[in-house]
């Protein structure tokens, strides 16, 4: 039987809108620890939630292995546990309540735990590791096997006779490179090729070359890493990335750092790793427009494999990207995206609506922005006060209904913006409307200009036109009447 019983508590079937997409990742910060616990002698297994829809399954596990611990240890990695999603929440309270009747001891670490260790440990959690889990949790685990008192352990929260202690938090782990690979071996790799193939989609596993982000977008929460980051070598992803290609067979990758290639000439070196290595890959990161600027960043990245980067455009008012601390500019997307797509990179934007302050004129420059510089994909949301950041404090007051999404698509407005949640919403559609119509028209002309270009995907997108063309003039006559009775 194990010593530890690793789970983490998302559940892309109770999130709609993740789950229709069919793109599910594996949890690669649950396996990082797994695999630091077991080469420091314990015995581990994994009950992976990802591609369930049921909290409760998690029993049959526990009575089979019957494990000391059970570790509900969320993917860091995945910007969805960031959200701290009720559903998600509501599903860690089950597996907590089960563990317990099993006379498990439940070690939890994940992000909404770090913002609401109180209501964890209320629905029976032992601890709670706040920040950065591995090496706090082999230590709490040893102290609990040696009968030995864990009260100065750095990074753990607790209940004493009914009070809870917050211990000090524990610095970030620097030499990333010492951690062991993740546990690949404890992850049912075939499952998720089956769920990507449902859309005809090859397989992609994620990596995290770095950990953190030193940026101060006041928005932007921060609970494991905090504000400093550090970075594996190019040779340790590499041997990951080689790793992966040889036992699954995969050479898609998502790199889903907070920012990938961060370090001066980390990307110029990684690109010679793989060279050096004959890796062959293709890959998807995340990124800043003033980033990728820097030197002959871009150029790298498309001689080693880039095929997507997704940027944090936010907003096409220089008033807004201010207000949020983004340190970016305008003409910085502009420029980044055109540079891009000379590469033949494809480029997406995040964009967030409803920040404070925002006007009817600040939304239709992020609009015409989308329009003009056309990005390959658009991923739109409303801005979420998340505690530990400046945002939040400026808005908590308002927040008194409700203080967490349900799931990634409830973009409800939790604070009093400039409009309210019914209009984002609809913006929303709108936005993705105009979007598509602005592609179709930019096709046509590509085709006009030469016909040889002309393919399936193009065909599909001129007719989309036609399709969203009233439905995008009928929502421009409500988001009118909206705006002047909100």
């Amino acid at each position: 039987m194990p010593d530890i019983l690793f789970s983490h508590s998302y559940y892309y079937p109770l999130d709609k809108k993740q789950w229709e997409n069919k793109t599910p990742y594996p949890p690669l910060g649950t396996i990082y620890a797994a695999s630091y616990l077991r080469e420091n002698g314990y015995s581990v297994s994994l009950f992976d939630t990802n591609l369930r829809s049921d909290p409760f399954a998690i029993e049959k596990k526990i009575v089979e292995e019957q494990p000391s611990y059970l570790v509900i240890y969320d993917d860091g990695f995945n910007y969805l546990t960031k959200m701290c999603l009720t559903t998600m929440r509501e599903a860690a309270f089950e597996m907590i309540k089960i563990g317990k009747q099993h006379q498990c001891k439940v070690i939890v670490c994940s992000s909404d735990s770090t913002d609401h260790f109180d209501k964890y440990l209320d629905a029976g959690a032992d601890f709670i590791i706040q920040g950065e889990g591995e090496v706090t949790l082999k230590e709490l685990i040893d102290h609990l096997q040696n009968n030995q008192t864990f009260e100065l352990l750095q990074g753990i929260v607790y209940r004493k006779e009914a009070e809870t202690v917050v211990n000090p938090k524990r610095a970030v782990f620097k030499q990333l490179d010492e951690f062991p690979m993740p546990a690949w071996d404890l992850v049912d790799v075939e499952s998720y090729r089956t769920v990507w193939a449902e859309k005809n989609r090859e397989l992609s596993l994620n990596i995290a070359t770095t950990r953190g982000c030193p940026y101060k977008c006041n928005w932007c929460a921060k609970p494991i890493y905090g504000n400093r980051y550090n970075s594996h070598t190019p040779g340790y992803i590499v041997k990951h990335l080689s790793f992966l290609k040889e036992n699954y067979g995969v050479s898609s990758f998502w790199m889903c750092d907070d920012i990938f290639g961060l370090k001066p000439n980390w990307v110029q070196e990684f690109n010679k790793e793989l060279k050096a290595n004959y890796l062959s890959i293709s890959y998807v990161i995340q990124s800043r427009v003033d980033l990728l600027l820097k030197e002959d960043t871009i150029d790298a990245l498309a001689e080693s494999g880039l095929k997507e980067v997704w940027v944090g455009a936010e907003s096409g008012s220089q008033k807004i990207l201010d207000a949020m601390d983004k340190g970016t500019q305008v003409e910085e997307i502009h420029r980044a995206t055109e540079l891009l797509k000379d590469k033949g990179i494809r480029v997406a934007f995040f964009i967030q609506f409803g920040y404070l302050g925002e006007t009817k004129e600040d939304i239709n420059k992020t609009i015409a922005m989308i329009k003009e510089l056309l990005p390959d994909n658009i991923g739109i949301s409303v801005s979420y006060p998340l505690p530990g950041t400046k945002f939040y404090d400026k808005v908590k007051d308002d927040m008194k209904l409700k203080a967490n999404w349900t799931d990634s698509d409830d973009l409800a407005m939790m604070f009093q913006g400039t409009f309210n949640s019914k209009y984002y919403k609809k913006l929303h559609r709108y936005v993705h409307k105009e979007f598509r119509k602005s592609k179709a028209i930019a096709n046509f002309k590509e085709i006009l200009k030469n016909p040889l270009s002309l393919s399936i995907q193009k065909i599909r997108s001129l007719l989309s036109y036609f399709y969203y063309l009233p439905s995008s003039l009928l929502d421009r006559v409500i988001l009118n009447n909206m705006e002047h009775t909100n």
